[in-house]
């Protein structure tokens, strides 16, 4: 009786050798991606402290329409716009930090077109005011740059978490003078006045800032005169600026 001999068969063991060494493979690869995926979850989840010392409202702009008052016979010619800008430091005074006082640094700048005229005066003498009875002029334009020191109370609603929210800013605003000029144009005539000795270099006036979010109503009121000198009619000029617009805020 001849031996049986049971060979392995060689294309069954690549078979298993191809099988064995996917698995091992894909094993691999699986465990890679299971490492890094928990490992970028892990990143993703972390989540930050809640700021409990936060600050509110730090930078501030707003456009404003403005408005000379007090003074008899003066009337808008054309849209006078504002534009101011600054900086204030928010220090809160509860623990919730729904509280605070602020105070800060800003610039702006205020457009007056109306009927008061200003005649330059020659050979020193001092410059004249009088109202414009006709609307037959190019441009009657007082335009004043300031420096200003805001120091304001304020209440809002805000949360370390949430940054929108309700909020009424009130106090008063100190303006120095830093550059001033005035326009006069007609068909025959084209004068200009830089530097007006008249006007006060100090003024100083009332504000409010009321709204929710990005959208603000802010409102000023002058306490003092924009001149400090200068007659019309023979009665001194005593007007002040009130201006109206929105403002917004910066972190």
């Amino acid at each position: 009786m001849g031996n049986c001999i049971v060979g392995s068969n060689p294309i069954s063991s690549a078979n298993f050798f191809l099988t064995f060494t996917s698995m091992r493979l894909l094993y691999f690869i699986l465990s890679f991606f299971l490492f890094f995926g928990a490992f970028a979850q892990e990143k993703t989840d972390v989540i930050k402290p809640v700021d409990s010392l936060y600050r509110e409202d730090q930078f501030y702009v707003n456009f404003t329409y403005n408005q000379l008052q007090n003074i008899v016979g003066l009337s808008q010619t054309k849209f006078s716009p504002g534009f101011c800008f600054g900086i204030l430091r928010d220090m809160p005074i509860n623990k919730s930090r729904t509280f605070a006082i602020a105070t800060g640094l800003g610039y702006s700048f205020n457009i007056f077109d109306n009927n008061l005229q200003i005649i330059n005066g020659e050979n020193s003498a001092p410059n004249s005011y009088n109202f414009l009875t006709t609307a037959k002029f190019n441009k009657n334009q007082l335009t004043l740059h300031y420096l200003d020191v805001p120091i304001e109370i304020r209440w809002r609603t805000s949360t370390p978490s949430d940054h929108q929210f309700w909020r009424i800013y009130t106090g008063l605003k100190l303006s120095y003078l830093v550059s001033d000029s005035y326009k006069f144009e007609n068909v025959d005539q084209n004068n200009s006045i830089q530097s007006n000795p008249d006007l006060n270099k100090l003024v100083y006036g009332a504000y409010l800032t009321i709204g929710w979010n990005t959208w603000n109503l802010y409102a000023y009121y002058g306490l003092n005169s924009i001149f400090k000198s200068g007659e019309i009619n023979s009665q001194k000029i005593n007007t002040s600026s009130f201006n109206i617009g929105l403002q917004f805020y910066i972190l």
